[in-house]
């Protein structure tokens, strides 16, 4: 399936035509934007389109959730401190990948 085109149009000429424009939206699966005085201030999509920005609207909660949860138990921890032990675990997995790297190329 091809990805909706999509058109852009002044507010007073969307408002002019808002019935073709739903209709557009529908039948032709095109995103419209409504510029006022050039500048994008709305969009008419699709019902469909809508869910998908509802889903990754839900993704995008979800991650943050995640990332809060993570830094949660390091609340009171300086940033500084954070940042040295990030730096001293990946020196440490690089080195055990390095060593890894070095066993298989010998045997």
């Amino acid at each position: 399936m091809l990805p909706p085109t999509t058109e852009t149009i002044n507010a007073s000429e969307a408002r002019q035509h808002f019935a073709s424009l739903l209709n557009r939206v529908y039948r032709d699966r095109t995103r419209v934007v409504v510029e006022k005085s050039g500048i994008p201030v709305a969009a008419l999509v699709s019902t469909e389109d809508l869910r998908r920005l509802d889903r990754l609207d839900e993704q995008d909660k979800k991650a943050w959730d995640v990332l809060a949860a993570m830094r949660a138990p390091f609340r009171d921890v300086p940033l500084e401190e954070i940042e040295r032990e990030a730096e001293r675990a990946l020196a440490e997995v690089r080195a055990e990948m390095r060593a890894e790297r070095e066993r298989r190329a010998a045997e």
